[in-house]
Protein backbone atom coordinates (compact mmCIF):
# COMPACT_ATOMS: atom_id res chain seq x y z
CA UNK A 1 0.00 0.00 0.00
CA UNK A 2 3.02 2.45 0.74
CA UNK A 3 4.59 1.60 -1.81
CA UNK A 4 1.74 2.49 -4.90
CA UNK A 5 1.63 5.60 -2.41
CA UNK A 6 5.00 6.86 -2.65
CA UNK A 7 5.16 5.71 -6.15
CA UNK A 8 2.20 7.83 -7.03
CA UNK A 9 3.97 10.92 -5.11
CA UNK A 10 7.01 10.34 -7.09
CA UNK A 11 5.27 9.97 -11.14
CA UNK A 12 3.56 13.39 -10.18
CA UNK A 13 7.08 15.19 -9.41
CA UNK A 14 8.61 13.59 -12.30
CA UNK A 15 6.15 14.25 -14.41
CA UNK A 16 6.17 18.12 -13.14
CA UNK A 17 2.34 17.38 -12.23
CA UNK A 18 0.83 18.20 -8.58
CA UNK A 19 0.90 15.95 -5.66
CA UNK A 20 -2.29 14.79 -4.73
CA UNK A 21 -3.23 16.65 -1.41
CA UNK A 22 -5.19 13.69 -0.16
CA UNK A 23 -1.62 11.23 -1.45
CA UNK A 24 0.81 13.59 0.33
CA UNK A 25 -1.00 14.08 3.97
CA UNK A 26 -1.39 10.09 4.05
CA UNK A 27 2.17 10.22 3.26
CA UNK A 28 3.52 12.22 5.98
CA UNK A 29 1.28 10.69 8.87
CA UNK A 30 2.98 7.16 7.55
CA UNK A 31 6.36 9.38 7.80
CA UNK A 32 5.20 10.40 11.49
CA UNK A 33 3.68 6.75 12.36
CA UNK A 34 7.33 5.40 11.49
CA UNK A 35 4.88 3.26 9.01
CA UNK A 36 6.53 4.08 5.74
CA UNK A 37 9.51 2.18 5.01
CA UNK A 38 12.97 3.75 4.93
CA UNK A 39 13.67 3.31 1.44
CA UNK A 40 10.62 4.68 0.18
CA UNK A 41 11.23 8.06 1.71
CA UNK A 42 14.45 8.29 0.37
CA UNK A 43 13.12 7.52 -2.67
CA UNK A 44 10.46 9.98 -2.36
CA UNK A 45 12.95 12.61 -0.71
CA UNK A 46 15.45 12.30 -4.05
CA UNK A 47 12.37 13.23 -6.07
CA UNK A 48 11.65 16.33 -4.69
CA UNK A 49 15.33 17.42 -4.31
CA UNK A 50 16.38 16.50 -8.25
CA UNK A 51 12.96 17.79 -9.53
CA UNK A 52 11.72 20.79 -7.01
CA UNK A 53 7.81 21.68 -6.11
CA UNK A 54 5.78 24.16 -6.18
CA UNK A 55 5.47 26.54 -3.64
CA UNK A 56 1.84 25.36 -3.28
CA UNK A 57 2.84 21.80 -2.62
CA UNK A 58 5.37 23.00 -0.28
CA UNK A 59 3.01 25.01 1.64
CA UNK A 60 0.44 21.30 1.94
CA UNK A 61 3.78 19.87 2.60
CA UNK A 62 4.70 22.08 5.36
CA UNK A 63 0.96 22.00 6.52
CA UNK A 64 0.59 18.09 6.77
CA UNK A 65 4.29 17.96 8.61
CA UNK A 66 2.90 20.61 11.19
CA UNK A 67 -0.48 18.45 11.72
CA UNK A 68 1.55 15.55 11.95
CA UNK A 69 2.34 16.03 16.06
CA UNK A 70 0.87 18.73 18.43
CA UNK A 71 0.18 22.04 17.49
CA UNK A 72 0.33 25.12 20.25
CA UNK A 73 -3.16 27.15 20.62
CA UNK A 74 -3.28 30.64 22.05
CA UNK A 75 -6.24 32.84 23.59
CA UNK A 76 -6.57 36.11 23.68
CA UNK A 77 -4.58 38.76 21.94
CA UNK A 78 -2.83 37.58 18.74
CA UNK A 79 0.66 38.60 19.44
CA UNK A 80 1.94 35.11 19.35
CA UNK A 81 5.70 35.89 17.31
CA UNK A 82 8.90 33.68 16.83
CA UNK A 83 12.23 34.39 14.93
CA UNK A 84 14.30 31.79 12.99
CA UNK A 85 17.68 32.25 12.04
CA UNK A 86 19.77 29.66 9.75
CA UNK A 87 22.45 29.77 11.86
CA UNK A 88 25.46 31.86 12.31
CA UNK A 89 28.79 32.47 14.12
CA UNK A 90 28.02 34.43 17.85
CA UNK A 91 24.76 34.28 16.81
CA UNK A 92 23.05 34.31 20.20
CA UNK A 93 20.13 36.53 19.27
CA UNK A 94 17.15 34.25 20.41
CA UNK A 95 18.48 34.66 24.04
CA UNK A 96 17.72 38.13 23.82
CA UNK A 97 15.21 38.28 21.65
CA UNK A 98 12.93 36.26 23.58
CA UNK A 99 13.23 38.00 26.86
CA UNK A 100 13.07 41.60 24.78
CA UNK A 101 10.16 40.55 23.20
CA UNK A 102 8.13 39.42 26.41
CA UNK A 103 9.28 42.62 28.08
CA UNK A 104 7.20 44.68 24.91
CA UNK A 105 3.61 42.59 25.98
CA UNK A 106 4.61 39.92 22.45
CA UNK A 107 4.15 36.10 23.46
CA UNK A 108 7.28 33.66 22.65
CA UNK A 109 6.99 29.84 22.12
CA UNK A 110 10.34 29.78 20.93
CA UNK A 111 11.44 26.39 19.69
CA UNK A 112 15.20 26.19 19.27
CA UNK A 113 17.61 23.42 17.83
CA UNK A 114 21.49 22.30 18.90
CA UNK A 115 24.29 22.72 17.03
CA UNK A 116 24.61 21.81 13.34
CA UNK A 117 28.04 21.63 11.60
CA UNK A 118 30.22 24.79 11.98
CA UNK A 119 27.08 26.51 13.70
CA UNK A 120 26.29 27.07 17.35
CA UNK A 121 22.90 26.45 18.82
CA UNK A 122 20.65 28.08 20.92
CA UNK A 123 19.70 25.12 23.18
CA UNK A 124 23.92 23.95 23.66
CA UNK A 125 24.22 27.65 24.89
CA UNK A 126 21.12 27.95 27.21
CA UNK A 127 22.13 24.41 28.48
CA UNK A 128 25.72 26.16 29.81
CA UNK A 129 23.17 27.97 32.23
CA UNK A 130 23.15 25.60 35.32
CA UNK A 131 20.00 23.70 36.28
CA UNK A 132 18.33 25.18 32.59
CA UNK A 133 15.33 22.79 31.20
CA UNK A 134 15.27 22.85 26.92
CA UNK A 135 12.56 19.39 27.29
CA UNK A 136 9.31 21.11 27.68
CA UNK A 137 6.61 19.73 26.53
CA UNK A 138 3.76 21.77 24.67
CA UNK A 139 1.82 22.04 27.59
CA UNK A 140 5.11 23.22 29.54
CA UNK A 141 5.82 25.39 27.26
CA UNK A 142 2.18 27.29 26.85
CA UNK A 143 2.33 27.70 30.57
CA UNK A 144 5.35 29.21 30.64
CA UNK A 145 4.42 31.60 28.24
CA UNK A 146 1.39 32.46 30.17
CA UNK A 147 3.45 33.13 33.28
CA UNK A 148 6.90 34.70 32.07
CA UNK A 149 5.32 35.56 28.42
CA UNK A 150 8.34 33.29 26.97
CA UNK A 151 10.30 30.40 26.70
CA UNK A 152 12.71 28.38 24.82
CA UNK A 153 12.42 24.98 24.35
CA UNK A 154 14.57 22.41 22.53
CA UNK A 155 12.47 20.47 19.21
CA UNK A 156 10.96 17.13 20.23
CA UNK A 157 8.46 14.82 18.64
CA UNK A 158 5.75 15.88 20.31
CA UNK A 159 5.75 18.72 17.76
CA UNK A 160 6.29 18.03 13.95
CA UNK A 161 7.69 14.52 14.59
CA UNK A 162 7.33 14.01 10.82
CA UNK A 163 10.33 16.32 10.18
CA UNK A 164 12.77 14.02 12.86
CA UNK A 165 13.18 11.73 10.72
CA UNK A 166 12.85 13.23 7.59
CA UNK A 167 16.03 15.56 8.47
CA UNK A 168 17.70 12.42 9.61
CA UNK A 169 17.16 11.15 6.54
CA UNK A 170 17.87 13.90 4.51
CA UNK A 171 21.38 13.84 5.95
CA UNK A 172 22.58 10.55 4.91
CA UNK A 173 20.64 11.14 1.49
CA UNK A 174 22.38 14.24 0.64
CA UNK A 175 19.04 15.68 -0.15
CA UNK A 176 19.95 18.49 3.02
CA UNK A 177 20.29 21.88 0.16
CA UNK A 178 16.66 21.44 -1.25
CA UNK A 179 14.83 24.35 -0.88
CA UNK A 180 11.15 22.50 -0.72
CA UNK A 181 12.50 20.36 1.95
CA UNK A 182 14.86 23.19 3.86
CA UNK A 183 11.25 25.35 4.01
CA UNK A 184 9.03 22.50 5.22
CA UNK A 185 11.57 21.64 7.90
CA UNK A 186 11.84 24.95 9.40
CA UNK A 187 8.26 26.40 8.55
CA UNK A 188 5.87 23.62 9.60
CA UNK A 189 7.64 23.69 13.50
CA UNK A 190 7.45 27.15 13.69
CA UNK A 191 3.41 27.03 12.49
CA UNK A 192 3.10 24.13 15.39
CA UNK A 193 4.17 27.09 18.01
CA UNK A 194 0.62 28.87 16.75
CA UNK A 195 2.15 31.77 15.19
CA UNK A 196 0.58 35.12 13.93
CA UNK A 197 3.96 36.44 13.36
CA UNK A 198 7.60 35.26 12.20
CA UNK A 199 10.49 37.04 11.29
CA UNK A 200 13.23 35.31 9.43
CA UNK A 201 17.25 35.56 9.71
CA UNK A 202 18.92 34.46 6.38
CA UNK A 203 22.19 34.26 6.10
CA UNK A 204 24.78 34.71 3.40
CA UNK A 205 28.31 34.53 2.92
CA UNK A 206 31.95 32.31 3.95
CA UNK A 207 30.07 31.10 7.42
CA UNK A 208 26.82 30.55 6.50
CA UNK A 209 24.77 27.78 4.65
CA UNK A 210 23.52 29.56 1.78
CA UNK A 211 27.05 30.90 0.52
CA UNK A 212 25.52 33.67 -1.77
CA UNK A 213 22.96 36.73 -2.05
CA UNK A 214 20.94 34.79 -4.79
CA UNK A 215 20.65 31.57 -2.47
CA UNK A 216 19.62 33.27 0.60
CA UNK A 217 16.98 35.33 -1.43
CA UNK A 218 15.32 31.96 -3.31
CA UNK A 219 15.40 30.39 0.48
CA UNK A 220 13.86 33.43 2.58
CA UNK A 221 11.32 34.21 -0.54
CA UNK A 222 10.19 30.28 -0.41
CA UNK A 223 9.93 30.46 3.20
CA UNK A 224 8.13 33.67 3.27
CA UNK A 225 5.28 32.54 0.95
CA UNK A 226 4.58 29.17 2.42
CA UNK A 227 4.68 30.70 5.77
CA UNK A 228 1.91 33.68 4.74
CA UNK A 229 0.12 30.50 3.20
CA UNK A 230 -0.47 28.57 6.25
CA UNK A 231 -1.52 32.42 7.77
CA UNK A 232 1.64 33.90 9.31
CA UNK A 233 2.31 37.28 8.64
CA UNK A 234 6.22 37.21 7.61
CA UNK A 235 9.22 39.03 6.57
CA UNK A 236 12.40 37.83 5.96
CA UNK A 237 16.11 39.73 6.48
CA UNK A 238 19.11 38.62 4.42
CA UNK A 239 22.31 39.26 6.44
CA UNK A 240 25.84 38.76 5.91
CA UNK A 241 27.67 36.07 7.88
CA UNK A 242 31.24 37.15 6.62
CA UNK A 243 32.04 38.69 10.19
CA UNK A 244 31.16 37.41 13.34
CA UNK A 245 28.35 38.59 15.26
CA UNK A 246 29.23 40.72 18.36
CA UNK A 247 32.39 39.65 20.87
CA UNK A 248 31.78 36.87 22.08
CA UNK A 249 31.74 33.50 20.62
CA UNK A 250 31.30 29.96 22.22
CA UNK A 251 28.40 28.41 24.25
CA UNK A 252 28.76 29.90 27.42
CA UNK A 253 30.37 33.00 26.46
CA UNK A 254 27.70 33.78 23.95
CA UNK A 255 25.41 33.43 26.97
CA UNK A 256 28.05 36.08 28.91
CA UNK A 257 27.78 38.34 25.82
CA UNK A 258 24.24 37.89 25.98
CA UNK A 259 23.67 39.03 29.34
CA UNK A 260 25.89 42.10 28.69
CA UNK A 261 23.53 43.25 26.02
CA UNK A 262 20.40 42.49 28.53
CA UNK A 263 22.30 44.56 31.12
CA UNK A 264 22.31 47.54 28.23
CA UNK A 265 25.74 47.20 27.08
CA UNK A 266 27.35 44.57 25.17
CA UNK A 267 28.32 44.27 21.69
CA UNK A 268 26.70 47.05 19.32
CA UNK A 269 26.42 44.87 16.67
CA UNK A 270 24.71 42.26 18.72
CA UNK A 271 22.29 44.97 20.01
CA UNK A 272 21.55 46.32 16.77
CA UNK A 273 20.57 43.01 15.42
CA UNK A 274 17.83 41.96 17.59
CA UNK A 275 16.39 45.55 17.80
CA UNK A 276 16.24 44.76 13.85
CA UNK A 277 14.24 41.34 14.43
CA UNK A 278 12.40 42.31 17.45
CA UNK A 279 11.86 45.95 15.58
CA UNK A 280 9.98 43.98 12.38
CA UNK A 281 7.89 41.38 14.58
CA UNK A 282 6.50 44.19 17.02
CA UNK A 283 5.44 46.08 13.39
CA UNK A 284 4.00 43.07 12.28
CA UNK A 285 1.55 42.67 15.24
CA UNK A 286 1.06 46.25 15.02
CA UNK A 287 2.63 46.93 18.91
CA UNK A 288 4.31 48.85 16.86
CA UNK A 289 2.87 52.05 14.02
CA UNK A 290 6.31 51.22 11.98
CA UNK A 291 9.76 49.68 12.49
CA UNK A 292 11.67 52.45 13.39
CA UNK A 293 9.43 52.57 16.75
CA UNK A 294 9.57 49.26 16.76
CA UNK A 295 13.32 49.15 16.89
CA UNK A 296 13.20 52.16 19.62
CA UNK A 297 10.83 49.82 21.90
CA UNK A 298 13.73 47.09 21.87
CA UNK A 299 16.49 49.61 22.82
CA UNK A 300 14.27 50.87 25.44
CA UNK A 301 13.76 47.39 27.33
CA UNK A 302 17.21 46.56 26.58
CA UNK A 303 18.24 49.32 28.55
CA UNK A 304 15.58 49.83 31.27
CA UNK A 305 15.95 46.22 32.83
CA UNK A 306 12.66 45.04 31.50
CA UNK A 307 14.07 42.15 29.28
CA UNK A 308 16.77 41.23 31.46
CA UNK A 309 13.95 40.62 34.83
CA UNK A 310 11.87 38.33 31.94
CA UNK A 311 15.32 36.84 31.26
CA UNK A 312 16.23 35.77 34.40
CA UNK A 313 12.18 34.81 35.58
CA UNK A 314 12.54 32.39 31.82
CA UNK A 315 15.82 30.88 33.61
CA UNK A 316 14.09 30.34 37.16
CA UNK A 317 10.59 29.11 34.88
CA UNK A 318 12.68 26.75 32.94
CA UNK A 319 14.54 25.55 36.05
CA UNK A 320 17.47 27.35 37.43
CA UNK A 321 17.35 27.88 40.87
CA UNK A 322 16.32 31.99 41.66
CA UNK A 323 19.59 32.69 43.61
CA UNK A 324 21.53 31.40 40.73
CA UNK A 325 19.29 33.27 38.02
CA UNK A 326 19.51 36.69 39.70
CA UNK A 327 23.46 36.04 39.82
CA UNK A 328 23.59 35.29 36.30
CA UNK A 329 22.12 38.64 35.50
CA UNK A 330 24.45 40.62 37.39
CA UNK A 331 27.79 38.33 37.44
CA UNK A 332 27.31 36.51 35.10
CA UNK A 333 31.05 35.18 34.83
CA UNK A 334 30.45 33.73 37.86
CA UNK A 335 28.04 31.18 36.48
CA UNK A 336 28.42 30.01 33.62
CA UNK A 337 31.92 27.12 32.85
CA UNK A 338 34.62 28.24 32.15
CA UNK A 339 37.80 27.06 29.56
CA UNK A 340 40.63 26.42 31.97
CA UNK A 341 42.91 28.48 29.62
CA UNK A 342 42.78 32.21 27.47
CA UNK A 343 45.64 32.41 25.01
CA UNK A 344 45.65 36.11 23.83
CA UNK A 345 46.20 36.71 20.50
CA UNK A 346 48.01 40.16 18.79
CA UNK A 347 47.72 41.42 16.02
CA UNK A 348 51.23 41.31 13.23
CA UNK A 349 51.00 44.81 11.93
CA UNK A 350 49.02 48.47 12.09
CA UNK A 351 46.76 49.33 10.13
CA UNK A 352 42.66 48.62 10.12
CA UNK A 353 40.89 45.37 10.16
CA UNK A 354 39.75 44.41 6.53
CA UNK A 355 38.10 41.45 8.01
CA UNK A 356 37.68 38.02 10.55
CA UNK A 357 37.01 35.02 8.83
CA UNK A 358 34.20 33.86 10.83
CA UNK A 359 34.15 30.39 9.57
CA UNK A 360 37.78 30.03 10.08
CA UNK A 361 37.01 30.72 14.15
CA UNK A 362 34.08 28.77 13.82
CA UNK A 363 36.05 25.46 12.28
CA UNK A 364 38.71 25.63 15.09
CA UNK A 365 36.45 26.22 17.59
CA UNK A 366 34.86 23.45 16.59
CA UNK A 367 37.97 21.03 16.59
CA UNK A 368 38.65 22.51 20.23
CA UNK A 369 35.34 21.00 21.11
CA UNK A 370 32.70 23.85 20.97
CA UNK A 371 30.83 22.06 18.80
CA UNK A 372 30.06 18.59 17.58
CA UNK A 373 31.16 16.25 14.78
CA UNK A 374 28.80 13.33 15.42
CA UNK A 375 25.47 13.85 17.66
CA UNK A 376 26.78 11.82 20.29
CA UNK A 377 29.55 14.02 20.88
CA UNK A 378 29.97 16.08 23.83
CA UNK A 379 29.58 19.95 24.20
CA UNK A 380 32.34 21.58 26.15
CA UNK A 381 30.62 25.08 26.96
CA UNK A 382 33.55 26.62 27.99
CA UNK A 383 35.17 27.05 24.70
CA UNK A 384 35.12 30.29 22.33
CA UNK A 385 36.92 33.54 21.79
CA UNK A 386 36.27 37.22 22.73
CA UNK A 387 37.16 39.60 20.17
CA UNK A 388 38.77 42.69 21.16
CA UNK A 389 38.17 44.36 17.42
CA UNK A 390 36.22 43.64 15.02
CA UNK A 391 35.84 45.19 11.02
CA UNK A 392 37.39 48.60 10.54
CA UNK A 393 38.98 48.83 14.55
CA UNK A 394 41.89 50.40 14.33
CA UNK A 395 44.99 48.04 15.48
CA UNK A 396 48.80 48.62 16.69
CA UNK A 397 50.89 46.06 16.20
CA UNK A 398 51.59 43.82 18.88
CA UNK A 399 47.87 44.77 20.26
CA UNK A 400 45.74 42.08 21.03
CA UNK A 401 42.89 41.68 18.85
CA UNK A 402 41.07 38.21 20.43
CA UNK A 403 41.27 35.55 23.17
CA UNK A 404 41.18 32.05 22.78
CA UNK A 405 39.15 30.05 25.46
CA UNK A 406 40.24 26.58 25.70
CA UNK A 407 41.26 23.11 27.34
CA UNK A 408 43.00 21.26 25.05
CA UNK A 409 46.57 22.53 23.58
CA UNK A 410 46.59 25.03 20.47
CA UNK A 411 48.03 22.84 17.47
CA UNK A 412 50.50 24.80 15.42
CA UNK A 413 47.41 24.30 12.41
CA UNK A 414 45.07 25.89 14.86
CA UNK A 415 47.32 28.91 15.82
CA UNK A 416 48.06 29.66 12.16
CA UNK A 417 44.09 29.47 11.35
CA UNK A 418 43.24 31.93 13.71
CA UNK A 419 46.07 34.09 12.88
CA UNK A 420 45.42 33.85 8.99
CA UNK A 421 41.64 34.82 10.02
CA UNK A 422 42.53 38.57 10.68
CA UNK A 423 43.17 40.45 7.41
CA UNK A 424 44.93 44.16 8.37
CA UNK A 425 44.62 47.18 5.63
CA UNK A 426 46.60 50.52 5.72
CA UNK A 427 42.86 52.07 4.24
CA UNK A 428 39.64 52.09 6.40
CA UNK A 429 36.69 49.98 4.57
CA UNK A 430 33.24 51.29 4.09
CA UNK A 431 31.26 51.03 7.30
CA UNK A 432 29.89 47.04 7.48
CA UNK A 433 26.65 46.85 6.76
CA UNK A 434 25.00 43.59 8.66
CA UNK A 435 21.60 43.94 6.94
CA UNK A 436 21.49 43.48 3.12
CA UNK A 437 17.96 43.25 2.25
CA UNK A 438 14.87 42.64 3.31
CA UNK A 439 11.61 39.76 1.77
CA UNK A 440 7.90 40.60 2.18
Amino acid sequence: MSENLTERLCISIENNEVMQSTDLSAFIQGVASRSIPVNEIEMWLRCVHTHGVSVEETTSLTKGMMNSGAVLNWQGLDNVVDKHSTGGVGDKMSLILAPALAACGLRVPMLAGRGLGHTGGTIDKLESIPGFNCNLTPVQMQEAVKKVGCCIAAQNDAIAPADGLLYAIRDVTNTVDSIPLITASIVSKKAAEGLNALVLDVKCGKAAFMKTEHEAIDLAKSMVETSKGLGINTVAQITDMNEPIGSHIGNALEVLGSVHVLQGQGADDTRDLVALQGGQLLELTGRASNHEEGVKMIHEVLENGKALRCFIEMCVQQGTNRKIAEELATLPEQVLPKAKHVTALFSPGTGYVESIDAMALAEVARELGAGRFEMSDTINHGIGYVLIANKNTYLMEGQEWISVHHDLDLSPQHLKKLHQALQINSEQSADFQRLIRIIT
